[in-house]
């Protein structure tokens, strides 16, 4: 188990950087989509998509299964190493794919925040600075009213007008009632 956590921990850091790594440019992605598309099909220049950059789930998941299985297989036929006999190269590989996998998605969500705090970082000592004053404020309007009683103003009994029929003998005009 401990050997297994220290694989996952190390697949997690391997996905981080790859994801990093094709953040800041995508020239083996544009190769294989030279090499495999017409002309027509090729992606633009300025798109940034690469094999787990900017992708969805599923073509994600197979790069990072087919990475992994490749370099199992390179293990398996060149080491003396047996990963694919026994339960515990399977159990290896499949969590070195789901920690590679998880750690393309912790590096998408720090790389998407930080470009949020950096575009907002004008904004948010604004918005810090309003809920400082809305936070003194509040405690203003806390002291005030324990320290004064609110004084309860005393309304005139509204008297009805002696010409204008009730409720009841409206209803009963009207035959409802």
């Amino acid at each position: 188990m401990g050997l297994e956590l220290v694989i996952f921990i190390i697949a997690i850091l391997f996905g981080i950087f790859i994801y990093w790594r094709e953040s800041n440019g995508n020239g083996a992605y544009r190769l294989l989509n030279k090499i495999v598309n017409s002309k027509e099909l090729q992606m633009s220049a300025d798109n940034p998509k690469g094999f787990v950059y900017k992708q969805s789930f599923i073509p994600r998941l197979i790069f990072v299964v087919s990475i992994v299985l490749v370099a199992a297989l390179v293990v398996e036929f060149l080491t003396p190493l047996a990963v694919f006999s026994s339960y515990n190269g399977i159990s290896a590989f499949s969590s070195f794919a789901v920690g590679t996998l998880l750690g393309t998605y912790v590096a998408h969500f720090v790389i998407k925040t930080s470009e949020i705090v950096e575009e907002k970082s004008d904004s948010l000592g604004d918005l810090v600075e309003d809920a400082v004053e809305k936070g003194k404020d509040l405690v203003e309007d806390l002291k005030n009213k324990d320290s004064k009683p609110d004084e309860v103003e005393i309304k005139e009994d509204i008297k009805p007008d002696p010409n204008q029929k009730s409720a009841r003998e409206r209803l009963k005009d009207k035959g409802l009632m």
